[in-house]
């Protein structure tokens, strides 16, 4: 039997049950294309049962601290009995390197940790003076109630649960819909954890099925007090629209254009090793990546030389080898699209620094240099192996090309003074700024969201504890 069949299937109210569509949905190792397991997919009424069993749940698991407590510190135990197996899951059903899946595999396990803090923050009582004589006003922390989660491809354990974990410890039930390419980790490994630790049935539930087939039912179901969403932006506008129209609320994390800035008197050897690692990690599927380099004028041809070098070097190919850093793109639609915008860039006269080749899924880097900030390619979320970079005649034009975007989730700068470079950063219109650090620096002890087209709400101790 294959390994993954127990997996394949969505857990609803405490049982693993088989999707009632005929359709159904292979899931793939992106790398060489070999069918993990295929899942036949949950119908809209399962995922409407799903949401009446989550209300009926959640108030019983409010009440118990105790309980809450006990599944969540069982869970993380479950994560840290199955370290290995959960690494190789991550490696093979999402094309993660062996780095980027013990980076995922950590963080995943600290969200959770951290939220085992919050269990003691649901119920608070704050006495607040009032204007009237002889009134007393008081203010009572309760959980939302039942939390729509919709998780994407690119960090599927992690991005999933750092809605889950906290939503739950904070007393709220939550229904998951991960992205089918990634269902095993996103979906169905989180619910086995959760049943191992003793969870009570409905208050955490896995579907796995396609938007295509269910609608809007993760919006629209009258259960449903608040929609977390972790994705592009064209679906997160539509997910807020509908949502804004039913008075219920969001947290939306959606695309990014991080830039990196390289000041006048910035480390060069430095940012050159930040700017490989924030661009390439992952393949550069990632929304707080490093999507354009703005380098200053008397730095750039020393940074364009160095980087250039850095990157020649960098490993590719089968996720599996510890040494590989870029793996696969996550299906053929996405390598593509990285064609697709080398060939365009290409067409426009752009200079090509490193030309990239394309290997099955695999696409090895790109690097383009005295980009226009105002260009396509600039100015696209690249989500590939695709390096723009831009000369800046000024620190302040580099700060006002950075903020040039419709975006605004992650950026970086890097200075050789702190003060300077801090005082930069906050000009810097990004929800996070990173100081000679690269982007993609995700800590569950501070805040984490973007302004603009990158979404809106915070996640992070103790912003996440006011979303949910």
């Amino acid at each position: 039997m294959n390994k993954y069949t127990e997996l394949n299937k969505s857990f609803l109210n405490g049982q693993w049950e088989e999707g009632e569509e005929n359709n159904t949905f292979d899931i793939e190792n992106p790398y060489n294309n070999d069918v993990l397991t295929t899942v036949k997919l949950a119908s809209k009424n399962q995922v409407e049962v799903a949401f009446d069993n989550a209300k009926k749940a959640q108030k019983e698991w409010a009440k118990d601290s105790q309980k809450r407590r006990d599944v969540m510190e069982k869970a993380i135990q479950y994560y840290k009995d199955n370290k290995d197996d959960i690494i190789d899951l991550l490696v093979i059903e999402s094309g993660s390197s062996v780095l980027k899946s013990n980076i995922e595999y950590n963080n995943t396990v600290a969200v959770m940790e951290e939220s085992l803090k919050m269990v003691d923050k649901l119920g608070q009582v704050t006495e607040t003076p009032s204007i009237i004589e002889n009134k007393v006003n008081y203010s009572y922390r309760l959980p939302l109630g039942v939390i729509s989660s919709i998780a994407p491809f690119n960090f599927p354990m992690y991005l999933s649960m750092r809605t889950i974990a906290p939503a739950l410890a904070l007393g709220n039930a939550v229904v998951h819909k991960a992205d089918l390419q990634v269902g095993l980790c996103s979906g169905s490994l989180i619910a086995k954890a959760f049943e191992a630790a003793g969870m009570p049935a409905g208050v955490f539930q896995s579907i796995l099925t396609k938007s295509s087939t269910i609608g809007d039912t993760m919006i629209e179901n009258k259960n449903v007090a608040l929609i977390s969403f972790t994705g592009s932006t064209e679906v997160g506008k539509r997910i807020g629209s509908i949502a804004g129209g039913l008075l219920k609320g969001v947290a939306l994390e959606l695309g990014g254009n991080g830039p990196f800035v390289v000041l006048k008197d910035a480390d060069i050897d430095q940012a050159v090793k930040a700017a490989a690692f924030g661009k390439f990690l992952h393949s550069g599927q990632i929304c707080m990546i490093t999507n354009r380099i703005i380098v200053h004028k008397d730095l750039y041809d020393e940074f364009v030389e160095k980087f250039v070098e850095r990157v020649k070097n960098i490993p590719y190919g089968d996720p599996s080898d510890p040494k590989t850093i870029i793996g696969p793109l996550i299906n053929e639609g996405q390598v593509k699209k990285g064609v697709d915008n080398i060939q365009k860039a290409i067409d426009a006269g752009t200079e090509v620094l490193l030309k990239g080749e394309r290997i099955g899924n695999v696409l090895t880097p790109t690097i383009f240099g005295h980009v226009k900030n105002d260009s396509e390619l600039a100015q696209t979320e690249l989500f590939a192996p695709i390096a723009p970079i831009i000369k800046a005649d000024s620190d302040e034009e580099a700060i006002e090309m950075a903020n040039d975007t419709r975006y605004g989730l992650s950026s970086s700068i890097f200075s050789s003074n702190i003060e300077k470079a801090t005082d930069y950063a906050l000009y810097l219109e990004f929800g996070m700024t990173h100081v000679n650090d690269q982007p993609v620096n995700d800590e569950p002890t501070v805040p984490f969201g973007g302004m603009r087209d990158s979404g809106v709400g915070r996640f992070g101790n103790p912003s996440v504890v006011e979303e949910f």
